[in-house]
């Protein structure tokens, strides 16, 4: 059979000699393998020679009819092309993801660093709700600033803190795929913030008046509220301490004998260790709790054993027409604290776990100013506790 100076269509689909037919001059080493098969049919398949860093190699493009003489010509000329860029063609080239499928290497390199599992069940809840619907298909590199202000503009002003979540959480999956090399910028960075409607003022937790905390406590005590409840509503008010962290506190947190819980840094916001100096009304309670607890697990456990959810107190409260938010009670010490006491301002902050400064002023500040705040937080307890 005359081999061709070229390959064509048709000789590829009826070509039935086996052997090697190259492409000719401008084929980039495309050649095409015939073979004969026991059973007298044919396979065809393609190949293409390359010199890699100075050594020939046959490169394997695949077999016809599945490629096409066509498509074996441009998988030939990419490879080229590669070649000359440096790379080599034998190394899989990374596959695009989709956003939705960019989301699980995201969390995979994030979740090192959360604290518990429910933030991995935010991030992925507020994406689920507010941008897969609109750019979960889409390719990663393709997603542009116009798609997250189309998922965000609708929601930033009526629920700023999902929209706040939301962003946040694209942004996150974003900055994943600038790091893999799928795009070259994060559409969702803060940027974006200068393109979003306008806010009104903040509003921040309604914290009763610092007078009123006392009586709060004494109707939240005369209620039929589940103990643990009512216990950790009074412990927060006594400790200045999150909800939170009250609901997550353990028995082995707590020292009774120094007085004294540590709550460990995975469970604080600013990520730094907190040690809370506990009032004589703060161990008073705390020893209640022991005894329907017998000191295991978690101080002030739901009804079902486990961590209180963050509505529980949020519903007391409602429930018996306080106003104020767990929260608020942080606020009512902070505004006591400047009015009623004569500690400086550092003092109260660091009772807040508000520790402000450099990293270096950090560094070099050894000193959380427990006994200084002991003596605060016990003027607070003896301040609020009418009987």
């Amino acid at each position: 059979m005359k081999r061709p100076a070229q390959l064509s269509a048709a000789f590829v689909k009826t070509v039935k000699e086996p052997g090697r037919y190259g492409d000719g001059r401008g084929g980039h080493g495309l050649s095409l393998l015939v073979k004969e098969s026991t059973t007298g049919r044919f396979s065809k398949s393609w190949a293409q020679r390359l010199r890699i860093n100075g050594e020939p190699f046959n490169v394997g493009i695949g077999s016809y009819p599945v490629v096409t003489l066509a498509r074996a010509r441009e998988l030939a000329l990419e490879n080229r092309r590669r070649v000359e860029d440096g790379i080599d063609p034998r190394t899989p080239v990374k596959t695009i993801p989709t956003f939705a499928d960019a989301i699980d290497s995201a969390i995979a390199v994030r979740s090192t660093a959360w604290k518990n599992a429910k933030t991995e069940k935010i991030f992925r809840a507020v994406l689920d709700r507010y941008a897969l619907p609109t750019i979960g298909k889409k390719l990663i590199s393709d997603v542009t600033s116009a798609d997250v202000l189309a998922i965000l503009s609708p929601i930033w002003v009526d629920v700023p803190e999902q929209a706040k979540r939301t962003k946040e959480s694209i942004s996150t999956v974003m900055e994943w795929a600038r790091v893999e090399g799928y795009r070259a910028d994060n559409p969702a960075d803060k940027s974006i913030l200068k393109a979003l409607p306008k806010r009104g003022l903040k509003k921040h937790f309604k914290a009763l008046p610092f007078a009123d905390v006392g009586a709060a406590i004494e109707r939240v005590k005369a209620t039929d509220a589940y103990w643990s409840t009512k216990s950790a509503f009074e412990f927060i008010a006594l400790t200045a301490c999150r909800s939170g962290e009250v609901r997550q506190a353990h028995w082995n947190e707590i020292d009774l004998d120094a007085a004294l819980w540590t709550i460990p840094d995975g469970k604080m916001k600013n990520g730094r260790e907190h040690r809370v100096p506990l009032s004589r009304k703060a161990l008073d309670l705390l020893n209640g709790a022991r005894e329907l607890t017998e000191g295991e697990g978690l101080v002030f456990p739901s009804l079902r054993g486990k961590p209180m959810t963050d509505n529980t107190i949020s519903k007391l409260l409602r429930d018996n027409q306080i106003e104020t938010t767990p929260h608020g009670l942080r606020s009512a010490f902070r505004d006591w604290a400047a009015e009623c006491s004569d500690v400086p301002r550092e003092i109260a902050e660091h009772a807040l776990a508000h520790v402000e400064g450099s990293a270096s002023e950090l560094a070099y500040r050894r000193t959380d100013y427990l006994e200084r705040r002991r003596a605060l937080m016990q003027d607070w307890a003896d301040y609020i506790t009418i009987n």
